[in-house]
């Protein structure tokens, strides 16, 4: 896997301080790497490292100080961290197993359509009128449901659970043990106080260039689509409740839950453990800080954390007073003291 520097150079449009003609054989984190890898650096916390590393190259921004008595050589670049996920990203296309064919054992209805080199792994199932895109993959163990359509150059990893109706786009992966279009959670009362069960008849889709982290649950919609819009990135361990529209390129964090039929804008960061209630609409560029519970629509562009949210700096204000609040009783405790208030 050896690669010449000055060729990465060219690729990342990068500049290099040291040898021209270094040769990469390896990738590695800054902390951990050896003599002939190549490391990255655009988190400042990890400058203490720039000169202990045994890393031979080191990918950094162009605006970061390089020491002047390092022996490394560097490549400079406007985005050290995109341009050494696209490194990786390439890496790994070289070091991987291309998976191309049909395992057996595995159940595939005459009515669906198969597209050429795929990958279709043992004990799989494919359900009636099913379409799956050129160069996509379906691991062993998966389920695909009637009607489904997956695009090309996507992944359903091992026990992936996909059912009736849904539609998947292009370039998406959807990690171990997710399950799209389960029955969203909708039951309606009666005189006796016992639930009823709202059919979900309505579907998800999934735009193109989505990741979905394993064991996420995504409904489908009680009529009409749940819609995860593209470019969106979900991570592990996540609930999106039927009805609920995912705008684009909005990244969301480990054990949120999006309750039913809230709309999500573009470019949303929603941090680990959010929980945001059913029925609301979240502007563009909405950032949720972690374990916030957000009770109420919120507009474009706005930072918010807490129980219930509030805006960034109302919650820092907030939060200083909640901290005092010890000394304040005991102040309070202190004053009604004197004034022999019991």
């Amino acid at each position: 896997m050896d690669f010449k520097i000055k060729n990465l150079a060219k690729i990342f449009d990068g500049k290099i301080i040291g040898d021209k003609e270094l040769t990469i054989s390896g990738v590695s984190s800054i902390e951990n790497a050896n003599e002939g890898d190549i490391t990255f650096l655009s988190n400042k916390k990890y400058s203490k490292y720039l000169n202990d590393t045994k890393a031979s190259a080191i990918v950094i921004d162009k605006s970061v100080s390089i020491p002047k008595s390092s022996k490394k050589t560097f490549l400079l670049v406007k985005n050290s961290y995109l341009t050494f996920a696209l490194l990786l990203t390439e890496v790994n296309k070289k070091i991987g197993i291309e998976k191309i064919g049909i395992e057996n054992p595995n159940f595939i209805h005459k009515s669906s359509k198969i597209q050429q080199n795929i990958y279709l792994g043992a004990f799989s199932y494919i359900g009636e009128n099913v379409e799956i895109g050129n160069k996509s993959k379906i691991y062993p163990y998966s389920y695909i449901g009637n009607n489904v359509k997956i695009g090309g150059n996507t992944i359903v990893y091992p026990g992936v659970k996909i059912y009736d109706n849904c539609i998947i786009g292009d370039h998406c992966n959807i990690h171990a043990n997710s399950v799209i279009g389960s029955d969203g959670f909708g039951f309606a009362p009666n005189s006796k106080n016992e639930y009823t069960m709202i059919p979900q008849i309505g579907n998800v889709i999934i735009e193109d260039n989505v990741s979905v982290g394993s064991n996420t649950v995504i409904d489908r919609a009680t009529l009409d689509s749940t819609i995860i819009k593209k470019g969106t990135k979900l991570d592990n361990l996540i609930q999106i409740a039927h009805n609920v529209i995912i705008g684009e390129n909005t990244v969301i964090a480990a054990q949120a839950g999006i309750s039913g039929s809230t709309t999500i804008g573009n470019n949303n960061l929603i941090g680990g453990q959010v929980g945001i209630i059913g029925h609301l609409k979240m502007g563009d560029n909405v950032k949720f800080g972690a374990a916030s519970k957000v009770i109420k629509s919120i507009k474009q562009n706005k930072t918010v954390f807490g129980y219930p949210s509030m805006e960034k700096n109302e919650f820092l204000k907030s939060y200083i007073i909640f901290k005092k609040l010890p000394e304040i009783q005991e102040k309070i405790k202190k004053l009604e003291s004197l004034l022999k208030i019991k």
